[in-house]
Order: C-alpha cells, then sequence, then structure tokens
C-alpha cells in the first residue's frame, strides 16, 4: 500500500532512534515534554478541544453500536463533563475485530510499527487536549495530566512499539538452508518465518492512569499484529475515547479497517469486562487495578495471556544520608505529587527507632518524623501550589481513608491532612497527606500499614535496627508485592542488604534520591515500571517478555 510505505519512510528515522534507546538505556524521547514546545496557542487550543466535547454524543464512525449511548464520568474538579459514548454488544465489537484483524496479520511488522507511530505522532499532537481529558477524569493536575498523560505516556507506547518490533525481527522472513551431504548433492531447502498473531487483544484501563497504564498493552498487541479492544475504566473514558478515535483515523487512511481498535464503553455496573475477559475470542488482557480483580483475572481468564498491573505497599528504608534536607525534600514532594494515587508512591517509611546519622548530625525517630511533616506542610502551605501538586482526590474510596486518617483510626497523627481550597475549581476535592506514627512490633500497627492504603495517607513506622528495616522491606514485598523500593544510606554494607533484599524480591529500588528525581517517577527506554517478579505486577514495562508471546511464529519449508 502506497500510504503504509509512505508511513514506513516517515517514521523510519524515529523507530531507529528508539530501538537504539532499548538498548543505551539513557534518556531519551521524541515527545516534548514541555507545554510549550507545541506552540503558544497549543493549551487555549487543546482547551478549546476539550470543551467541545462536554455535554455532546462522542462520535465514533464506522464503529459498533448497539443504538444506546452510556457515560458516568464525573470530574473530580467539581465541572460538569455530560459527555456519553456509544454502546456495542461484545458479540459484536468481537465479530467487527476478527474481520479486521485478517488483513492486519498479513501486514509486515514494519508497516504495523509504521501505522502505530503515525497513531501516537497524532495522540502526541493533540497532547494539550489529552492532558484536560487526563486532568477531568483522573484529578491530574494540569501539569502531570499533560506530562504523564501525554508524552510520557506516549513514550511508554513508542517504547512497546519498538519492543515488539526487535523480537518480531529477530528471524528472518526467509532463510536458504544448506546442508552438505558429501559426494552426493546437498540438501537445499527454502525457507519462510511468518509472524502469526495470537488474536484479540483487551485492554483494561484504569482511573488514575488510563494512558499511561493503557498504551504499553494497546501498542504491544497492535503492533504484533493483534486487534484491540479497549475498555476504559467508567470513570475515565474520555482519555481513551480520543485515543481510540485517533487510531481508527489512521488505520483507516493506512487502508486497514478501523475496527482493528474498538472502545467497548458500557452501562453504570454492566460488569463487561469480565464478560470480554472470558470470552474464547480474546487472546490477550493487558490489565491495571486492584488486586482482586487482577487475581480474578488471572485465575479465571484460561484460555488468554493475562498481563496485570495490581496493588502493593511500596517501601522506604531510612538508614542515613548525607543530605537531610534533600532526603526530606524529594520525600516530601514523593508522598504529595498526585495525593499518593499513584502505584509507585511509597507508603511505609521504616526509621530505626535509635535515629538515624545524617549531615546536620543524628536525628531521632521523632526528628525524623517530624521534621518530613514540616518539609510536606511548607510543600503545601500555599493553597495554589498545594493544588498544582496534589491534584484532585480520584474516587470516594480515597477520601474515605483520608477521613479515616483524620479521625486517628490508623494510628497517632504526625501531620493531619487538610481541605486544600482551588479558586480556579471551587468545587475540587483536594487533601493534603496525613503521616501516621506506628510501631513495627505491634499486631494492631501492623495490620493497618501492611496492607496497601492507596491514596495520601502514609506510615512511619519505627523498626528496630536497619537490619529489622531490611527484613520487614523483604515481607512486605514478598507477602503484599511492591512496584517500588526506596532506600537512603551512607554505608556500603546497608547498601548491599538493601540491594539483595531487592534482587531475591524482585522489586526495583532506587538508592538516596536527593534531587529532581523521585522514587514514584520512572522513564521509559531507560527504567523499568515493575518486574513481574514479585505479587504486584506479573510482567513490566517495558522488556521482551512483554511484548514476545503476543505473537508466534510459523515456519514454512520448501523444497528448493
Amino acid at each position: 500500500m502506497a500510504a503504509v510505505d509512505e508511513l514506513i519512510e516517515r517514521h523510519q528515522e524515529t523507530l531507529n532512534r528508539a530501538l537504539s534507546a532499548l538498548t543505551e538505556r539513557d534518556y531519551w524521547s521524541p515527545y516534548p515534554e514541555i507545554a510549550k514546545a507545541y506552540g503558544e496557542s497549543a493549551p487555549a487550543e487543546g482547551k478549546a478541544a476539550f470543551e467541545a466535547l462536554l455535554g455532546t454524543a462522542f462520535a465514533l464512525p464506522g464503529h459498533p453500536q448497539a443504538g444506546d449511548l452510556v457515560g458516568t464520568e464525573v470530574s473530580p474538579y467539581g465541572i460538569e463533563l455530560d459527555i456519553s459514548y456509544p454502546r456495542a454488544e461484545v458479540d459484536a465489537l468481537l465479530a467487527a475485530a476478527k474481520t479486521a484483524g485478517t488483513a492486519w496479520a498479513a501486514a509486515t511488522p514494519a508497516a504495523r510499527a509504521a501505522v502505530c507511530l503515525e497513531i501516537l505522532a497524532r495522540i502526541n499532537a493533540r497532547s494539550h487536549e489529552m492532558a484536560q481529558a487526563v486532568m477531568h477524569t483522573t484529578g491530574q493536575a494540569y501539569a502531570m495530566a499533560f506530562q504523564a498523560g501525554g508524552p510520557h505516556a506516549q513514550d511508554r507506547g513508542l517504547e512497546a512499539v519498538a519492543y515488539a518490533y526487535a523480537e518480531q525481527a529477530k528471524l528472518p522472513a526467509e532463510a536458504g538452508w544448506t546442508k552438505p551431504q558429501g559426494k552426493r548433492d546437498p540438501l537445499v531447502l527454502r525457507k519462510e518465518f511468518v509472524t502469526v498473531p495470537r488474536g484479540t487483544a483487551l485492554v483494561i484501563g484504569c482511573n488514575t492512569f488510563p494512558t499511561w497504564n493503557g498504551y504499553p498493552g494497546l501498542f504491544a498487541s497492535l503492533a504484533t499484529g493483534n486487534p484491540v479492544v479497549v475498555k476504559p475504566h467508567p470513570r475515565a473514558v474520555l482519555p481513551l475515547a480520543l485515543t481510540v478515535k485517533i487510531a481508527r483515523e489512521v488505520l483507516a487512511e493506512a487502508g486497514f479497517d478501523a475496527n482493528l481498535v474498538t472502545l467497548a464503553a458500557e452501562r453504570d455496573r454492566e460488569g463487561i469486562a469480565k464478560t470480554l475477559a472470558l470470552h474464547p475470542e480474546i487472546r490477550i488482557i493487558d490489565y491495571t487495578g486492584s488486586t482482586e480483580f487482577g487475581d480474578w483475572l488471572e485465575r479465571n481468564a484460561e484460555q488468554a495471556l493475562v498481563y496485570t498491573e495490581k496493588a502493593g505497599v511500596n517501601t522506604v528504608v531510612i538508614d542515613s544520608t548525607d543530605n537531610y534536607k534533600g532526603m526530606l525534600g524529594n520525600l516530601a514532594f514523593a508522598l504529595s505529587l498526585y495525593t499518593g494515587q499513584m502505584c509507585t508512591t511509597p507508603q511505609n517509611l521504616l526509621i530505626p527507632r535509635g535515629g538515624i546519622e545524617t549531615d546536620q548530625g543524628t536525628k531521632s525517630y521523632d526528628e525524623v518524623v517530624a521534621d518530613l511533616a514540616r518539609s510536606i506542610e511548607g510543600l503545601l502551605g500555599d493553597d495554589a501550589r498545594a493544588a498544582a501538586i496534589l491534584g484532585a482526590v480520584v474516587n470516594p474510596a480515597v477520601l474515605q481513608r483520608s477521613a479515616a486518617a483524620a479521625s486517628g483510626e490508623y494510628g497517632d497523627l504526625a501531620l493531619a491532612p487538610r481541605v486544600v481550597e482551588s479558586a480556579e475549581f471551587p468545587g475540587a476535592t483536594i487533601r493534603t497527606p496525613a503521616l501516621i506514627k506506628v510501631e513495627a512490633h505491634k499486631p494492631d500497627d501492623r495490620a493497618v500499614f501492611l496492607s496497601e492504603c492507596f491514596g495520601p495517607v502514609f506510615f512511619a513506622v519505627a523498626v528496630d535496627s536497619t537490619a529489622d528495616a531490611v527484613e520487614l522491606l523483604r515481607q512486605t514485598v514478598t507477602e503484599q508485592g511492591a512496584m517500588t523500593a526506596t532506600g537512603y544510606t551512607t554505608a556500603p554494607e546497608v547498601e548491599q542488604l538493601l540491594v539483595r533484599a531487592c534482587l531475591d524480591t524482585g522489586v526495583c529500588l532506587s538508592l538516596n534520591l536527593t534531587g529532581g528525581v523521585y522514587p514514584n517517577q520512572t522513564a521509559a527506554f531507560s527504567d523499568l515500571h515493575g518486574t513481574g517478579a514479585n505479587p504486584a505486577a506479573n510482567a513490566a514495562y517495558t522488556d521482551a517478555a512483554f511484548v514476545a508471546n503476543r505473537f508466534r511464529t510459523v515456519e514454512i519449508r520448501r523444497q528448493a
């Protein structure tokens, strides 16, 4: 197809650079994370495009439809969204995907990669519109919604495409085979190696990071030849609906069936995710969300490959530091960012009861906790600044946990949460973090802090020693899972203990972060998000294992 050939040529340099970045692991991104890079008028144009969608029926031309519209999104910032989406019956979605998949499966890996890169380029051009959609469905503040929901999510999508292309290219499309037979004529065969997709893939979106967590699975499956059904979280449909619409437009322009990518919008409490997940046509599932449903998928969707990112309890071990102020500032920001509503945010801070050594002298457990509380208060003292860092509370369950912490239900408060008012969005629900003092040896305390407490509730856990802290880290990751671990120490032997514990339990470790990189942030093409080696997730964004099993290779031999 001429259109596809043009796309291959257009995006070849980006694909080549992405393939190099996979092995170099240095910083690289083709998508600017600075808002001004998109033009002075881009923020206003993106906001206008978003506002034009409010109160409308979202159009998906040619998409399977049952005839009714659905939509239950509510902005955490208090504005009316009132957007409805076309609902489709499960069998109609899957039949359309299967029909669309034939020509896509026959396309070359290079063609599929080029189409995926064009989709990402079109999404990137609308990053400010996407930022508004992410902001008003997830509660992320605008700056974060722009970066994490836009360029950083696009980076993760491109990373998946690059890995998919690399894995499919490991075998040649054709090869000659000649086996000498001594004095007789050699045995000669011609061989073809054809990549064959698994089948229709299902992406089950989450409420907090619909694009950042959704794009790796979406683009890994699409680039390996599989049609994709996108099932958004009912409270965060718009970002993925926009993604689906853009993907369908690009696919149609490239000469493919737009129904390679479809949207599974649902009625309130319809539970379409379970119906789709158990359907025999679904062969791949990507899921981000609660442990309960992730475990259910792993047990019951036996016909599909299931990739899950679930809940965990992230831990910080504080042994010592040569930059006490920098450590406190780094942790204060990490705990405050997006109101702690990130799967990578630390929850438990393990601090020796006898105190820690710092560049400011010995600091007792009580002093460390009090100083961290003051650092958080200083960071969030101004409401306008606080709102820009915290964003808004994403759902009622998070608000309930904040209220429970404020009431003392979880333990002694070192820092009470407070209400933040937003001048721009008076209806926004915004809360500052709660910091709670607990004891590692008390069973009642352990019952609280050894379970995930998603949101702005954090525990300063008094432990008998650093060795006990490392052992508690091991136990937490082994039993509860974790997406991140963090350590602060000036002692090489303690660093070795932390590294060994994280290698043994399969969790990525950050050491001595005191600057502008935080424990809950990862960069595509360099950092792994998860490992697949502990209960919090069975896969990583992104490594070869995340993409390689989404297709198989079939060999055809011919006598030469």
